[in-house]
């Protein structure tokens, strides 16, 4: 797998906010053997006063994709992801523009807009996006090369709402990295988006607010790795009617 030419191994993907400690963030990380993990410019400041929460994840190896998350305008996102990319050192942007304020639902033709011009900057962008398929296509003509579909609501725990589409996308989109972001609650959640045929999954809130948030890393890397081998194994198709597992032809007659 690799995401702009970037090889990556474990397919899941963390956030950093929410967890009860530097420490407990930084074992779950390790836990979860994840290689990318999404900060928010928020947990970094122009005074350094940041610094540690950047010294601690440089400590730990992993890449940085920074997001816009809290952004409601195209100018803010843009301006957000300029900031981030001078402070990371990276071109990859985790590209957020909200809509809604209740479901966090995104702002999918300010999403469009934005990123077709943070790609002509020189930014490699990952659109948190909804499971619509003109929408995607678009977005990759902006120049993405990585869509990441919605589960559900950022932070519900709901599982994936609308696994048919997500079936849809993976169909439209063969050769097109997606992440599933957001809406994951629980280790089959994650298994279940990688049945489908999705990449990678990223998910924050269902370990850090898990009351073991280092055993919940770790389930969680367990159900995507077996998620992703069940999708490859090529699964049954569901049935409407039982049929026998011994052979019918061949029992024996008994009076």
């Amino acid at each position: 797998m690799k995401f702009y030419g970037t090889p990556v191994t474990s397919r899941l993907l963390l956030g950093t906010a929410q967890y009860p400690s530097p420490a407990i963030l930084q074992e779950a990380i390790r836990a979860s053997g994840c290689e990318i993990v999404t900060v928010s410019l928020r947990r970094e400041t122009a005074d350094g006063s940041g610094a540690g929460f950047w010294e601690m994840l440089r400590d730990i190896g992993v890449e940085i994709l920074p997001n816009t998350a809290g952004c409601h305008s195209v100018s803010e996102a843009i301006t957000t992801a300029q900031m981030a990319r001078e402070l990371f050192g990276t071109r990859w942007i985790k590209l957020e523009v909200i809509g809604h304020a209740d479901t966090l639902q995104p702002d999918v033709f300010g999403l469009v807009e934005a990123a077709g011009e943070l790609t002509a900057q020189g930014f490699q962008v990952f659109p948190y996006t909804t499971d619509d398929l003109i929408v995607g296509e678009k977005l990759l003509a902006a120049g993405c090369e990585v869509l990441m579909p919605w589960g559900a609501p950022i932070g519900s725990g709901q599982g994936l709402r609308t696994p048919d589409a997500l079936r849809t996308m993976r169909a439209h989109f063969p050769g097109v990295p997606l992440i599933v972001d957001a809406g994951i609650g629980r280790p089959s959640d994650a298994c279940q988006a990688m049945e489908l045929g999705m990449d990678a999954v990223l998910l924050n809130t269902a370990v850090a607010k898990a009351g073991d948030p280092v055993a919940m890393a770790r389930a969680m890397a367990g159900a995507i790795n077996a998620g992703r081998i069940g999708y490859g194994a090529d699964p049954m198709d569901r049935r409407d009617m039982a049929v026998p597992s011994t052979p019918v032809l061949g029992l024996a007659e008994l009076a």
